[in-house]
């Protein structure tokens, strides 16, 4: 790949979130749909929060797993229904995985209430796709239209949790994937899988040779997750790990820098898994995984003073790197995206303490030889925890591959070369792992 060409990957990848990007997923499809009822109705301009309109909300398994237990932002409560709900009432889909950005107190209100007449319906939908959102909209309130029929509408998104791939209105399709209509250039660019031709060590002489103009767009990363982890220190969110972490220095943690990286990483996890209003720096269409990636690097570069140009140099690397081994892995998988976050992050601290592409490889191997097994069951305040943990091991596999200890490959996953190693990683997150996926969510429905 080209510089340019991996550029825009990062930015494709690395974008701003609001919310848990599973219902945000939704709530983007809703939005979608009412946007369509609007576009194609004589509607009067409230009628998004007046009209008594019905949802019909079909997701793959694991958008619901990942829906089902996360905070939604600004209504104190978790689920697909009131993300929705609220994407129908006041989203604005040209704002992407931000989707709610514009929510206020009465469109809040008006969600809260839609659900509790049990307009939104959620179901399990019939397809392969691991990450798939189709929101039909049934509007039924005659302040909507003057129409004989009453009107109806959908959007339906796949693969990328901002990808609309077709909408429609009274059963006519507007748009479908099959021609491309309407597809942003970076969904279409998403397609061109050919188009991928990237490894550690490209990323690696990229990270080192571009110049610092083209990548200093990568310090708003800094800017919206540490915003999200001081909210979580202030805050009274979820289980509060990241504020336990910093609060316990002398007792338990210490103040050294695994116990401030883990501090702030998880501060982050806790605000926006608990429906924090802050938007999130996310990366391959995860706010967690794009706050695990970019904190413990960001916390390096707070605790060591390090200039804003290494800075944005170790934030590529490791959001690139966590890019990579997801394009082995897919969107969503039972793996814990928290297991490819860390590992980018051992490499951003690699670089930041001057390793060369040797270590690199190492704390790769060192990160897949000891969290690989970690499993995601759904997205929710819990996953702070996690967060923890894989910062702890990031730290630790940093160390160690600074050492010179690596992993060898007569060791289980490992291989000498740390390509074949990624894609151990992927088959047995996206392949092997497809019983466990589907057992998780058992559990989870049967609670």
């Amino acid at each position: 790949m080209t510089g340019e060409e991996i550029i825009a990957l990062i930015k494709r990848e690395v974008k701003p979130a609001l919310g848990c990007t599973e219902p945000i997923a939704v709530a983007l499809a809703a939005a979608k749909a009412a946007e369509i009822i609007s576009e194609n109705c004589s509607c009067c301009a409230q009628w998004r929060m007046k009209a008594d309109f019905k949802l019909d909300v079909a997701v793959s398994g694991n958008i619901l797993k990942n829906g089902m237990g996360v905070g939604i932002p600004g209504t104190g409560m978790v689920g697909l229904p009131v993300a929705a709900a609220l994407g129908a009432v006041c989203g604005d889909s040209k704002e992407g995985l931000e989707v709610l950005k514009g929510l206020t107190p009465e469109a809040v209100a008006r969600a809260k209430e839609l659900v509790a007449k049990g307009r939104v319906r959620i179901s399990v939908a019939d397809t392969e796709h691991l990450l798939y959102v189709k929101v039909t909209l049934v509007a039924d309130d005659k302040t909507v239209a003057s129409a004989e029929v009453d009107p109806h509408a959908y959007a339906v998104i796949e693969d990328d949790h901002d990808r609309i791939v077709e909408t429609s209105f009274a059963d006519k399709i507007l748009m479908s994937s099959e021609s491309a209509a309407g597809l942003p250039d970076e969904a279409r660019a998403s397609d061109r899988t050919s188009v991928y031709d990237l490894n550690v060590l490209d990323i690696w002489n990229f990270t080192r040779a571009v110049p610092y103009a083209d990548i200093a767009f990568i310090l708003e990363d800094r800017t919206l997750n540490l915003a999200l982890a001081h909210e979580g220190l202030r805050g009274d969110y979820g289980l509060q790990v990241g504020k336990a972490i910093r609060e316990n220095q002398k007792e338990v943690f210490g103040d050294d820098f695994m116990s401030f990286a883990m501090g702030m990483t998880a501060a982050a996890s806790d605000a926006r898994m608990a429906g924090s209003t802050l938007p999130a720096m996310s990366n391959s269409g995860s706010g967690n995984q794009g706050i695990t990636v970019s904190m413990p690097v960001i916390a390096y570069a707070l605790k060591y003073h390090v200039d804003d140009e290494k800075l944005a140099r170790a934030l590529v690397l490791s959001n690139l790197v966590a890019i990579h081994i997801k394009h082995y892995l897919g969107k969503l998988s039972a793996l814990c995206g928290c297991v490819v976050a860390s590992t980018g992050s051992a490499c951003g601290i690699v670089y930041l303490e001057g390793g060369g592409y040797q270590q690199l490889c190492a704390a790769i191997k060192n990160m897949a030889g000891n969290i690989t097994g970690m499993v995601c069951d759904g997205a929710k305040v819990g996953c702070a925890m996690k967060v923890a943990s894989g910062v702890s091991c990031a730290v630790q596999s940093a160390v160690l591959a600074l050492r010179g200890t690596c992993i060898p490959s007569t060791d289980g996953i490992i291989e000498d070369d740390v390509e074949k190693t990624i894609r151990n990683i992927g088959t047995i997150g996206s392949a092997g792992m497809k019983v466990t996926d589907r057992m998780i969510l058992d559990i989870m429905l049967c609670k």
